[in-house]
């Protein structure tokens, strides 16, 4: 019996997230937590290069804020995650309701470090987002569920 095209991607979607998910936990075993939290930014400033890159390259987008939120929604919706965009001609934000990262931290019992990961890791992922989208463009971390919020906010503005 083969696998149809769905449960495949939910394979190497599902591998994805705990092979970040087990490397953490076993480097924090290995070093303690606050230099598992140091690597880990270390990779999300390189994986959104990847994920962007790959995106701009098959949604057919270059540079700009418009580009940055086509894509932008691409990578979320795969994701998992349920959010709404905002989008004026030099702001764009995105309000986040549910973020599968989060969840995975209640779910294991670790949600109380999901409000130390996720500023530090979120600030770092979509900063890199930004400045793959426009060395013009800046982004600003404000609400989290992390920390206790009924959403998180990212916001990308353009500089004039």
């Amino acid at each position: 019996m083969m696998l149809d095209e769905q449960n495949k991607i939910k394979y190497y979607y599902d591998s994805y997230v705990k092979a970040d998910g087990l490397w953490f936990i076993k480097v924090e075993e290995e070093l303690g937590f606050d230099k598992a939290l140091q690597i880990d930014r270390k990779v999300w400033e390189v994986l959104p290069k990847i994920q962007s890159r790959f995106l701009k390259s098959k949604l057919g987008q270059k540079l700009g804020l418009r580009a940055l939120s086509q894509c932008l929604q691409a990578k979320l919706e795969m994701d998992g995650f349920q959010f709404e965009k905002n989008k004026s001609k030099n702001l764009l934000t995105v309000s986040i309701y549910r973020c599968p990262w989060h969840d995975i931290m209640v779910k294991s019992g670790r949600e109380k470090l999901s409000g130390k990961v996720g500023p530090l890791i979120c600030h770092t992922e979509y900063s890199v987002w930004a400045q793959e989208f426009g060395k013009d463009l800046n982004f600003s971390l404000g609400d989290g569920l992390c920390c206790g919020q009924k959403h998180c906010s990212l916001i990308f503005s353009k500089t004039e």
